[in-house]
């Protein structure tokens, strides 16, 4: 099995800032914009709550209610109005898609998604980021791969639930591809089922990948089971040595500050399949 850590959400090039974490601790994952989408950021909730007034409000009014919204990966089934048969799905292409399919992933595999976060509040009736909070990284959701489809080759009779997903709404593109969630799986030696698919809506701190002593989000703190010791390969786009540092229980990572698909062959790193399913224990 393969760990994706996948970078999705607004971040400074994508939307112009963070997501918030809203202040009873909830994570409110912003989609990029996307002029193209159907989807709407007003047509959107996010445990419960419409994004079009966060997005505005967040944005200085750039983004609105009725600006196109990137819903991927879509991960809840309450996020919009759903059509029969609906799974959880991630479209990926470009680079992104030439990395994943360069590092052989497949069905069977897991996204692990994480973006950029920051506290925010309500003051005077909108919107704003808390004074003199940093931005950090932080896990928010998975997807357990079941099927992999290019959508060049899917025939215009076949998943309709799926056709709303914006990368059905670009120009041809053979790279294009869709990941459809599983419903449930096993890590491997484990007999506990896990959800093939979800998200976490609070803020915790086993899932924050930044450093708490950092000044920027990409230095990251994670448990030492992550530091690629000779003969182990380490995760994608982190191969020099010196962005790694080991003080255990922790390893230190400077973390490339570009690239969305970050993989790891969890044969290689066994104590990995452990930390997940502690993560995921409280997703939903």
């Amino acid at each position: 099995m393969r760990l994706i850590l996948s970078r999705k959400g607004f971040d400074s090039s994508a939307g112009g800032c963070p997501s918030p974490v809203l202040p009873d601790g909830s994570l409110c994952v912003l989609p990029i914009p996307d002029g193209r989408s159907g989807i709407r950021y007003g047509d959107v909730s996010y445990a419960g709550r419409r994004l079009g007034k966060v997005a505005r409000d967040l944005t200085g009014g750039r983004i609105r209610a009725g600006s196109g919204a990137h819903l991927d990966p879509d991960l809840v089934r309450s996020s919009i109005e759903r059509s029969e048969g609906w799974r959880p799905v991630l479209g990926q292409t470009g680079s992104a898609q030439g990395h994943l399919r360069n590092q052989g992933v497949q069905t069977g595999d897991l996204f692990l998604f994480f973006g950029v976060f920051r506290r925010a509040e309500l003051w005077q009736r909108r919107w704003r980021f808390v004074p003199g909070a940093r931005p950090f990284h932080a896990i928010w959701g998975w997807l357990h791969i079941d099927e992999v489809h290019r959508i060049d080759d899917i025939p215009q009779s076949a998943m309709e639930w799926a056709r709303y997903h914006p990368h059905f709404h670009g120009e041809p593109d053979a790279g294009n591809t869709l990941y459809v969630a599983s419903d449930s799986f096993r890590f491997p030696g484990s007999n506990v089922p896990v959800a093939g698919s979800g998200v976490f809506p609070m803020l915790e701190n086993h899932r924050i990948l930044t450093d708490p002593e950092a000044r920027l989000p990409t230095r990251w703190r994670l448990p030492d089971i992550f530091y690629p010791e000779t003969g182990r390969e380490p995760l994608s786009y982190h191969a020099r040595s010196d962005r790694w540092h080991l003080a255990s229980p922790w390893c230190y990572l400077e973390c490339a500050a570009r690239g969305q698909e970050f993989v790891l062959d969890m044969e290689a790193y066994p104590g990995v399949a452990d930390w997940l399913e502690r993560i995921l224990e409280s997703g939903s």
